[in-house]
């Protein structure tokens, strides 16, 4: 059977072979992704596409511009799916080379199309022995990675009533010990085992033990971590270097929510036809960094008294400035999702406007940071020149505590924690068109002047097209056939179309390159040599924008730690901003 296929077919069984059985494989056919055999037959149906054969071989496919699409509807149905993209340019006589590019499974979205902006894609894993059950969880478009042990089975299930994990790894030797759970996706048990998860995870974040993450002791939760790192590295092959930590909740830390509790209490969700959740009331986050936090802080109440405390002081404080209230919530709305976009570009899966993305938000982040000084002298030293300014607790019979309001003030560690980051600033100020393409590898990604060879080959390109510009003139002129003209399309490249009428006009050195219903497709010595060197400096182009691009990435991503606690750091300030925006609308005090 193998023997009959052709190279093509036998590139792909091969790279078919290379993925996990239950994911369909989405394989690059120049402007299609083309589906074949068992993959076609079920893909049709899911993706409502007409299902054909050719050569006895089930097939449909999908427009490569539109796949997202697509690929969104096979997700939601529950199924994972592989992208095999080319990988060399097609050339006469040889086969492209291709190869899977990423596979793509409902906890491992990073596509923004296909995500809620104020809402985590966690990716989850379960290990249970004696008893106790390890649960970890991790969001791959933002680079948060927690784990956490549970007493009991429905002490788990409340937990991931919290989380809501889009996938959930379950070793293949306790599928039937844990029960039904969903979103369950069984996995090689020889990942969970607690010796190859301590290692696995000492090898990601190159370390000779667990114990300074405070998880030496969490056997199952570490097994569970370590199964969700050796999946998305060994079967869905990503780069994860932006999942730089691991967070071990404590029980002790937050007030636990059993899933009831969650149901009846309408915290984020409501059981009506209207949102009337407490997260639907409160939400006046400006940022999706911002709604995420919310989200989480109303899922997860902290029981730290002194932390809460910062937190009710801050809100206080920015009552009684309602001026910097306004002013830091709309410098706000200019920082854009800096840490999916961070994690996207890690993840080798983010393009340009990604890059844009930071851009624009690494330029407000001075203004904003002044505007949060403004704050901090404020508190110190009061409205003008008021030594103890007025805040809701003091009118509550609160007293001022000091050390919350001097060097261990939440807004000064919000202001020490937001990097500014000049350089990357203006790096990606000066290399990045604010509106480039969405693909990689159409160009037109970086301003002029930031690179001479692109320069050069830019110029090579305007200056042919400019001399095409102007033969049409020249050849009207030339043969007096005042409807000739001078076209292009990708199959044919550049031609001179003349109509049916005016043939008899044509010159001599005119080579016939096509018939037409209308007329005769021409084309001239001196023609084609421009437009070789036309086409040859525009792939050139393109190909050195590619490489630049990926340059600057990995410049970019030399500050990911800087640009991951920036974005934290933007996300609890936006949502005590919300919350004391809330508190002015409806008059709210503190407790």
């Amino acid at each position: 059977m193998r023997d009959a296929l052709t190279p093509m077919m036998q590139q792909y069984r091969r790279l078919r072979g290379s993925i996990p059985p239950d994911t369909l494989l989405l394989f690059r056919l120049g402007d299609f992704y083309e589906l074949f055999f068992e993959d076609a037959n079920e893909a049709s149906g899911l993706l409502n596409v007409a299902l054909t054969k050719r050569n006895g071989v089930p097939m449909c496919g999908v427009p490569y511009h539109a796949a997202q699409t697509y690929i969104a509807k096979l997700i939601k149905a529950g199924r994972r799916v592989a992208i095999c993209d080319q990988t060399s340019e097609p050339q006469p006589g040889k086969i492209v080379s291709r190869d899977i590019t990423q596979i793509i499974s409902a906890g491992t979205v990073s596509d923004l199309d296909l995500l809620e902006a104020k809402r985590a894609n966690y990716l989850g894993a379960v290990y249970a022995d004696g008893g106790i059950f390890g649960f970890a969880y991790a969001d791959l478009t933002t680079g948060e990675f927690r784990l956490v042990e549970l007493t009991d089975r429905q002490s788990l299930l409340d937990e991931l009533a919290r989380v809501s994990p889009s996938e959930l790894l379950v070793s293949s030797e306790q599928k039937d010990q844990l029960g039904p759970v969903d979103h369950a996706l069984e996995y090689d048990g020889y990942a969970f085992l607690p010796e190859q998860a301590i290692f696995t995870l000492c090898e990601h974040f190159k370390t000779k033990s667990l114990d300074g993450f405070g998880c030496g002791d969490m056997s199952r939760a570490v097994a569970a971590a370590g199964a969700i790192v050796h999946y998305l590295k060994h079967q869905l092959r990503r780069n994860i270097d932006h999942l730089t930590s691991l967070r071990c909740d404590a029980s002790a830390e937050y007030v636990v929510l059993d899933a009831a509790t969650q149901t009846n209490l309408e915290l984020v969700e409501s059981r009506g036809a209207r949102n009337t959740s407490l997260l639907a009331v409160l939400d006046r986050t400006v940022t999706p960094m911002g709604g995420r936090r919310l989200r989480s802080w109303i899922l997860q109440p902290l029981r730290n008294l002194h932390e809460l405390e910062r937190r009710q002081e801050m809100l206080a404080d920015l009552l009684q400035e309602t001026d910097l209230l306004a002013a830091i919530r709309a410098q706000l709305k200019l920082i854009r999702d800096i840490e999916r976009a961070t994690s996207r570009l890690s993840q080798a899966s983010g393009n340009a406007r990604d890059l844009v993305a930071l851009k624009f938000s690494l330029q407000e982040l001075p203004t904003l940071k002044n505007e949060l000084q403004k704050l901090i002298e404020r508190i110190k030293f009061g409205r003008a020149g008021s030594p103890n300014p007025p805040n809701v607790r003091q009118e509550q019979g609160a007293t001022n505590a000091s050390p919350a309001r001097t060097k261990h003030a939440l807004p000064m560690d919000l202001q020490n924690e937001i990097h500014e980051m000049p350089a990357l600033a203006d790096m990606l100020g000066k290399a990045v068109v604010d509106d480039p393409p969405l693909t990689l590898k159409e160009g037109g990604i970086f301003r002029d002047e930031y690179d001479a060879d692109l320069d050069e080959l830019r110029r090579a390109s305007r200056d042919g097209k400019n001399w095409i510009g102007h033969l049409q003139e020249r050849e009207i002129a030339a043969t007096g056939i005042k409807s000739l003209k001078v076209r292009y399309n990708s199959v044919f490249g550049y031609f001179i179309e003349v109509t049916r009428s005016n043939l008899a006009n044509v010159p001599a050195h005119y080579t016939r390159k096509q018939t037409t219903v209308g007329g005769e497709r021409f084309v001239t010595p001196e023609l084609k040599e421009i437009e070789a060197k036309i086409l040859g400096a525009d792939e050139r182009a393109r190909q050195l924008e590619y490489q630049l691009f990926q340059k600057l990435r990995e410049e970019t991503l030399r500050e990911l730690e800087s640009i991951q606690q920036t974005a934290a750091a933007i996300s609890v300030l936006d949502v005590i901003c919300a919350l004391a925006e809330a508190a002015r609308l409806f008059r709210y005090c503190c407790p």
